[in-house]
């Protein structure tokens, strides 16, 4: 099974096309007629995208919450497998598991715009092959989320509202950097981020979770890891974290993780367990690169620097 969490870094915005055509006509003016968009996506893809697609599909929640944070629920013809939020997407209709998604169910829905992430490099060649515009966007760090939400914004002809919410994020973003910026290294408890147990999978360098551990004023033991990695348990022991945080409610996954880091004899000796500092995150919420993220560094402030709120 592929690693839902896994990134292959977010491509930059090449071009944004609009044209604005006002010509006087005795009583009035022409409305303005907005063009195509081109852009350069995640797989570094030239791609053209008619002005205001109606009928979309997401093979990610992630982008699915910011296609109806931005108002586009009406256009969504097909999701993914576990696109759960907002409820109202549990009603859309599925295009299959989220790793494996049904090209012939894409299909047959006719979408002018299909959003995909790095899991889909197949499909999103097979779907190009019967000319169905794909666009692939998977951000890497804080800064490349609210980029996407731009991105998707822009080739929907949804920039003012991409840029609200763009706005909104930085704003809450900002005031906890502003909360812990003056913390000393003797005030920032070591933390464990754990997605998964067995391998221990855990958030490295270059991920939004590395940078949301920090802005919340914590210590990432795994940052000297590159990317979302497997993390030994003889190195986790080693590393001793003062807070661990296991992300619970992904998939079928459950608590298992948090579970098993309050309950493995071989982690007595840490201090999390000592202080009973083992806490559970909604891994839906802290995982997804979207409209979420202010949220998810919230509740790792919150668990990071109770004292603080």
């Amino acid at each position: 099974m592929k690693n839902t969490l896994k990134t292959l870094g977010l491509a930059c915005l090449a071009a944004i096309l609009f044209s604005s055509l006002f010509v006087s006509c005795g009583s009035g003016a022409e409305t303005p007629t907005p063009t195509a968009n081109t852009i350069t996506d995640q797989y570094n893809r030239t791609v053209t995208v008619e002005a205001n697609p109606q009928r979309i599909v997401s093979l990610s929640p992630a982008h699915t919450e910011i296609l109806y944070a931005l108002g586009l629920g009406d256009r969504i013809v097909g999701v993914s497998e576990y696109s759960d939020y907002p409820p109202e997407a549990t009603a859309k209709p599925s295009v299959g598991s989220y790793n494996e998604p049904n090209i012939e169910t894409i299909i047959s829905m006719a979408p002018d715009l299909v959003l995909a992430t790095e899991e889909h490099e197949e499909e999103v060649t097979q779907l190009e092959n019967r000319g169905i515009t794909v666009v692939a966007l998977v951000p890497k760090t804080v800064s490349e989320v609210l980029d996407t939400i731009t991105i998707i914004g822009q080739i929907t002809g949804k920039n003012d509202e991409a840029a609200d919410l763009v706005d909104s994020l930085q704003g809450r973003i900002d005031a906890i950097a502003e909360k812990t910026k003056n913390l000393t290294a003797e005030q920032k408890p070591r933390v464990f981020c754990i997605i998964w147990h067995d391998p221990i999978w855990t958030v490295g360098a270059g991920t939004f979770h590395d940078e949301l551990i920090q802005i919340a004023g914590g210590v990432n033991i795994a940052h000297n890891l590159d990317g979302y990695v497997d993390m030994s348990l003889e190195a986790l022991i080693a590393a001793d974290p003062q807070i661990i945080i296991a992300g619970v409610g992904m998939g079928d996954g459950g608590d298992i993780s948090l579970v098993a880091m309050q309950t493995d004899d071989r982690l007595r000796d840490i201090d999390a367990r000592k202080t009973g500092k083992i806490y559970g995150a909604n891994m839906d919420i802290v995982s997804r690169p979207g409209p979420r993220l202010a949220d998810a560094l919230e509740a790792f402030f919150q668990l990071i620097h109770p004292e603080m709120q």
